[in-house]
């Protein structure tokens, strides 16, 4: 049950459905995220971790970057929660400007933090 609960609650939270919206997408670094959502580093990072934590995504590591994606082996009932997320978001206003954004947004390499700081 204590799994079932952090997943539930790491769903609980808008930016954290508007991530697993990305990645439904394509894998994702942390400033991809960033500019998609026009979030700070710290947020990204953050929200990216509770729901790695709670076992919707992979992390895979390609030299500096740090690469995210859903976990397309997660345990049934998590994908089961994906999957209403999704249908739900599929139709969203702001989850489709979110995807538009991220078609945009680009790896910028370790100093996207500054730059995105200065371009915003």
């Amino acid at each position: 049950m204590r799994e079932l609960v952090k997943a539930t609650k790491a769903l609980s939270d808008e930016t954290r459905l508007r991530v697993l919206n990305l990645l439904a997408e394509r894998e994702c670094c942390v400033c991809e995220v960033m500019q998609a959502l026009s979030i700070t580093q710290t947020r990204a990072s953050r929200n990216l971790a509770m729901l790695h934590d709670a076992g919707f995504l992979k992390l895979r590591k390609e030299g500096l970057w740090s690469l995210y994606s859903i976990d397309r082996e997660m345990p049934g009932y998590l994908s089961d929660l994906v999957g209403a997320a999704g249908k739900v978001l599929k139709d969203d206003k702001a989850a489709a400007s979110d995807r538009e954004r991220l078609r945009a947004a680009q790896r910028v390499g370790p100093g996207c933090v500054g730059k995105l700081a200065r371009v915003a």
